[in-house]
């Protein structure tokens, strides 16, 4: 390994994911450090990528940040430390704040609120001029108030700091919306409240060099996170046609968030509305992550390009001072179907048409991808497949547990 091409990149992890980043990372010849949960020792890291892993005890908002701190300046008294990484929605504080108490370059805790916090997200995007469902925080009861007497219900009550859909609660009048605020108590300073705008779901998943999206593959949620955490069901999703309005529309939406938010280079995962009454792009939310769920594999058998091995690359380019290449994208289709299954190991095997690429390895899931150039055949197999494993392998019994899709 060479000492001038060699840097030291720090990972952090929650969640057992991005074994493709860390691995593109060592074989871009750099030294590798995870920090993960106590809970994740067992699970299969790609440890010959890794040079060392270090665990924490407790899991998502629970690490006491100072022990972290004292443990990762611990690492750099021998090891100076060139980045440090989030791989997922709940590291991006730690390492916001990792990175400004240590001075490591790289998106600081302002910004990074951008991308976690939804009310300051949405205040952002108002700002920019990019167009949101409205919405309020509830800091200020006359403020809570004139929302509720202004803007049609329903409505609905998102935690600022969730990943995806989970702790959202819908109200559908102004004495349920206060008994909701009432019973938050002192939390619902960590709530805002926002109009329930009817329409469909995109989501774009980008790759981002000095404040540009560089690629960025747009898909519609077929059954949204939203309705799944509430009401349980089949997950899918898949990429729209290229070039359509919505596509054209939904990208310059995402460059508007990614120039307004700060995001400066690696992965970003953002969600809009087309709502229904006046087929108008809202912007609903945003990460500096990989798409969850799987999602980072049915962009790769759409469009050839892993997001988590060239935001990798990316990170390697921007610490070494090196211009980064982005791969030739294929324009094909691709869609995801994933449900959480009555059976440890579902047995898919009846699953078995040529355009089935990738089954979903966890247990109690069951979930496919399918590939194919035409769009209209993709929509067709998703459809054929969501029936089949509603009737057959879903179970909403387990819901409770396993309503985060990571």
């Amino acid at each position: 390994m060479s000492q001038d091409t060699s840097k030291t990149f720090l990972c952090i992890s929650n969640y057992f994911k991005g074994a493709a980043f860390l691995i593109a990372l060592k074989e871009a010849e750099n030294k590798v450090y995870l920090i993960t949960t106590e809970k994740l020792k067992d699970s299969p890291w790609p440890h010959d990528h890794i040079d060392e892993i270090f665990y924490m005890p407790g899991q998502d908002l629970d690490w006491d940040l100072e022990k972290l701190l004292f443990g990762v300046a611990g690492i750099m008294k021998a090891n100076k430390i060139d980045s440090i990484i989030a791989l997922d929605d709940y590291d991006v504080e730690k390492a916001t704040f990792l990175r400004e108490s240590l001075r490591i370059p790289g998106m600081g805790q302002t910004t990074g609120r951008y991308f976690r916090d939804k009310l300051a997200m949405r205040m952002r995007a108002k700002d920019a001029g990019v167009l949101v469902p409205e919405f309020s925080p509830l800091f200020n009861d006359k403020e809570i108030n004139n929302f509720a007497d202004t803007v049609p219900a329903p409505w609905v009550l998102k935690p600022r700091s969730e990943a995806s859909a989970n702790g959202i609660i819908k109200v559908h009048n102004k004495d349920e919306l206060w008994q909701n605020i009432h019973e938050l108590g002192d939390n619902r300073v960590r709530y805002l409240v926002e109009k329930f705008e009817p329409g469909d779901v995109y989501h774009a998943d980008s790759l981002n060099i000095d404040g540009k999206p560089i690629a960025c593959i747009v898909s519609q949620y077929l059954a949204t996170p939203m309705e799944i955490s509430l009401g349980g069901g089949i997950f899918r999703s898949a990429n729209i046609t290229y070039g359509s309005d919505d596509d054209k529309a939904i990208k310059e939406a995402n460059k508007q968030v990614m120039k307004a938010f700060g995001m400066k280079s690696g992965a970003a995962h953002t969600e809009f509305i087309k709502g229904k009454k006046d087929g108008k792009i809202y912007f609903l939310e945003t990460s500096s992550r990989v798409g969850g769920a799987h999602l980072a594999e049915m962009v790769d058998a759409a469009s050839g390009i892993n997001m988590w091995t060239e935001w990798a690359k990316i990170e390697d380019a921007k610490v070494k001072g090196t211009k980064y290449k982005l791969p030739k994208i294929q324009k094909g289709y691709a869609g995801i179907v994933l449900t959480l299954s009555k059976y440890q190991h579902p047995d898919l095997s009846s699953f078995n048409d040529t355009e089935v690429c990738f089954k979903v390895p966890l247990d109690y899931h069951a979930g496919l991808i399918v590939k194919s150039k035409n769009h209209t055949r993709v929509r067709e197999l998703l459809d054929d497949y969501a029936e089949r494993l509603s009737q057959d392998f879903s179970t909403t019994a387990a819901q409770e547990k396993v309503k985060k899709f990571h």
